[in-house]
């Protein structure tokens, strides 16, 4: 007789807290989330930016501060993905651009292959973009002694111009704890269904016993 009293008690402290309540509760903190979420991958958005920009200016101190900006925020920060990162395409054509500079100096029988060369791709291709690289490749490949040619431009290495960092799964911000809460109200309405069902269980087992 005790055990049934004990179970009813139990069993109305649980149905005090409708499960519709949780409900509701856990709908809110959901848009509480996903706002605050969504505002870390603004935040990101804006810094990556900001990273774009200064390297299309062509300032490589504020580029690279504008590098450890967006690195401090996207490893503090859930939700802010770089996705395959950022690619400082603006300081990869710079650099290509001197690399070729450098090699029209040098004088060889064809005379200055370089200038030759441009004269073809600069028409068909975007000044120095990846295309444009290729194309230079390729017309320098038509000339004698071709691969001295190509080994002779010290082009820079295209993959030290991608920058990705790992953003964390659960950061401590209003985004995380948000987060937090909504994986609490949930296990607090699997534990209270749970709850229930085992408690009723128990019931018709005490009465079947009796």
């Amino acid at each position: 007789m005790t055990d049934k009293k004990q179970i009813n008690r139990n069993l109305r402290r649980l149905q005090k807290v409708k499960t519709w309540q949780l409900i509701i509760l856990l709908l809110l903190m959901g848009f509480v989330s996903a706002t605050f979420l969504r505002l870390n991958n603004i935040g990101m958005v804006q810094r990556r930016e900001a990273v774009l920009t200064a390297d299309s200016v062509g300032d490589e101190e504020i580029t690279i501060s504008r590098l450890y900006d967006l690195q401090r925020y996207v490893v503090d920060h859930m939700n802010t993905d770089l996705g395959k990162g950022i690619y400082l395409e603006s300081s990869y054509r710079r650099d290509v651009e001197i690399a070729y500079k450098e090699a029209e100096n040098d004088t060889n029988a064809n005379g200055n292959i370089y200038k030759k060369v441009q004269e073809v791709c600069a028409p068909q291709f975007t000044y120095f973009s990846y295309a444009y690289i290729q194309c230079t490749t390729d017309e320098l490949s038509k000339y004698p002694a071709a691969e001295s040619l190509v080994s002779s431009v010290n082009l820079p290495n295209a993959d030290s111009y991608l920058h990705s960092f790992i953003s964390p799964i659960w950061s401590p911000d209003f985004a995380g704890w948000s987060v937090l809460v909504c994986v609490v109200i949930l296990l607090m309405i699997f534990v209270r269904l749970t709850s229930v069902i085992l408690l009723k269980i128990l019931l018709r087992q005490h009465y079947k016993s009796i």
